[in-house]
């Protein structure tokens, strides 16, 4: 199985999940979209499968940040401009996973994924 985690090296919730992997013995390999970048056919393609609402980080503080002309009149092109220039307003993890996608850190949500 081919499991990838996509987030940041230093989040507390990749901490999290990737304990929560290795404990399970569930090998992954780890794309670090803060230093390695995220593609913008990707973006849409999970924005196109879970919705851009969910991939948004706003509670984070990068995008709380965000002057409010930025945050007016949000919509799938403007939220996926946001998270290619500013990778760390993506929710953390995102794991492509069997076919699924599963975005933030839940304990039952990654059991039922991977049981």
């Amino acid at each position: 199985m081919s499991v990838t985690m996509f987030g940041i090296k230093n989040c507390d919730t990749i901490k999290k999940a990737r304990a929560w992997l290795g404990e399970r013995g569930v090998a992954y390999d780890f794309h670090d979209y803060k230093a390695a970048g995220i593609d913008e056919a990707r973006l849409r393609r999970w924005s196109g499968e879970v919705g851009w609402e969910t991939l948004l980080n706003r509670a984070g503080t990068t995008f709380r940040k965000l002057p409010d002309a930025e945050k007016a009149g949000l919509d799938e092109d403007k939220a996926v401009a946001l998270m290619i220039a500013q990778p760390s307003m993506i929710k953390r993890p995102v794991l492509e996973a069997k076919g699924k996608l599963l975005v933030g850190f839940d304990r039952a949500r990654y059991e039922a994924a991977f049981g």
